[in-house]
């Protein structure tokens, strides 16, 4: 009888991936991605000790790509926004591990050469060495929580997200203006959650990277 396939670790985040293009951390399990690649779990647990270590590698891989053929230009502020946006390009595509990234961030190369631009555009800043560690965490946990929120939309089916927006067009257009006068006076312009993601993600970015400039000496 035929051993089974022995499968790399490369091939097996591959599957996970796209298994995960249509599932969520929850409902993902090392059994449905043994059976996808026609083994049985245990011959999994070789590679990743358990679910929660397979999920951060896959999420890595996002981040490797996203940093793939990057080139640092520009000044400080330039390059985080670069690499800013690249991780929302690349996350924008896997959804799903834009959140399991949020949850349970990461710790491979990806994360890594992430960590290593960002800290170096830090340092090319100006800033005292002994504020760049504090810079770099807020800036990091304002990226994965921008780019896990936007990801949540994302994950919506059309009617999902049609059946959102008309929910809200209710609770805004259908408030009473004397519980809510502030509401009511605004209502035509709010827009929904979904609406200018981009120019809302990169208009935070920017107020927080002058936020920091004001601190360099």
């Amino acid at each position: 009888m035929a051993g089974r396939r022995r499968w790399s670790t490369e091939a097996i985040l591959d599957t996970a991936a796209e298994l995960l293009r249509t599932s969520d951390a929850e409902s993902f399990s090392v059994r449905k991605l043994a059976a996808a690649l026609g083994t049985d779990s245990s011959s999994l647990y070789r590679h990743f000790r358990n679910k929660t270590e397979l999920l951060r590698a896959v999420a890595d891989r996002i981040l490797a790509a996203a940093m793939d053929g990057y080139l640092p230009e520009g000044d400080w502020k330039q390059r985080i926004t670069a690499t800013a946006l690249r991780l929302r390009e690349a996350f924008g595509q896997h959804p799903q591990l834009a959140v399991i990234w949020g949850r349970y961030a990461s710790g491979g190369t990806g994360s890594r050469l992430v960590m290593e631009e960002v800290l170096q555009a830090l340092r090319s800043s100006g800033l005292p060495e002994e504020e760049i560690p504090l810079r770099y965490h807020r800036i990091v946990v304002l990226l994965a929580a921008l780019i896990a929120s936007e990801a949540g939309i994302r994950t919506l089916t059309p009617a999902e997200y049609e059946q959102g927006v008309e929910q809200f067009r209710v609770a805004v257009l259908g408030a009473d203006p004397d519980q809510f006068p502030a509401l009511g006076h605004f209502a035509r312009e709010i827009r929904p959650l979904g609406a200018d993601r981009q120019a809302a993600f990169e208009e935070i970015l920017a107020a927080h990277l002058t936020g920091i400039e004001t601190a360099i000496p």
